[in-house]
C-alpha cells in the first residue's frame, strides 16, 4: 500500500472550526474512490498547516486522484499548491479491526 501525506502551508491560520467545515463539505467526495483505503484530514496546532494523510492500494490510484480536478480543486479552496510525501507501507496495524495488515 501506499500513504501520501497532503500538505497545504497557508499564510494566515485556519481556524478548527473552519477546517472542520470545510473538511466536511469535501469529505463525500472520497467516498467510495477507486483506490482509497482511508483519509484523515488534519489540521497543525496553529493553523498554518492543513491537509490529509490518504492510504491507496496503489501509487496509481493516488497519482490518479491528485492529477487534474483535484489539484486545482484544492488550489482555489486553499489559495495554495499542496505538497504531497510519498510513503510505502509494508505493515499496517489496524486496532478497530484486530489485524496486522
Amino acid at each position: 500500500m501506499i500513504l501520501t501525506l497532503v500538505r497545504f502551508r497557508l499564510d494566515d491560520p485556519m481556524t478548527l472550526e473552519e477546517a472542520a467545515r470545510r473538511f466536511a463539505l469535501s469529505a463525500p467526495k472520497y467516498l467510495d474512490l477507486p483506490g482509497l483505503v482511508r483519509k484523515h484530514y488534519v489540521r497543525s496546532d496553529d493553523g498554518l498547516t492543513v491537509g490529509g494523510v490518504y492510504l491507496w492500494k496503489t501509487r496509481a490510484a493516488a497519482e490518479d486522484c491528485y492529477a487534474g480536478e483535484w489539484r486545482e480543486r484544492v488550489r482555489i479552496l486553499y489559495g495554495v499548491e499542496p505538497e504531497i510525501e510519498w510513503f510505502e507501507t509494508p505493515v499496517g496495524v489496524d486496532n478497530v479491526l484486530g489485524t496486522i495488515i
